[in-house]
């Protein structure tokens, strides 16, 4: 998935379809994998789990796991 915007919070934006996902710690322009934490109607928040740019420090070193979408 790729991070199109940063949100009000710092999280990036990422968007499969229309339905919004918050992703911690992903700046604009990161590609790359996001694990999926939580689900709601409207949204969704995940955490980043692999990809090429703009990867938080506290990310580096975990396992990469395909993309989760929920719904």
């Amino acid at each position: 998935m790729t991070i199109s915007e940063i949100s009000r919070r710092g999280d990036g934006i990422a968007k499969i379809d229309g339905f919004v996902i918050f992703v911690a710690g992903a700046k604009q322009g990161w590609q790359g994998k996001v694990k999926v934490t939580q689900v709601a109607n409207r949204f969704a928040t995940g955490t980043v789990v692999g990809g090429s740019e703009g990867m938080s420090s506290g990310s580096e070193g975990q396992a990469s796991t395909n993309e989760e979408q929920g719904a």
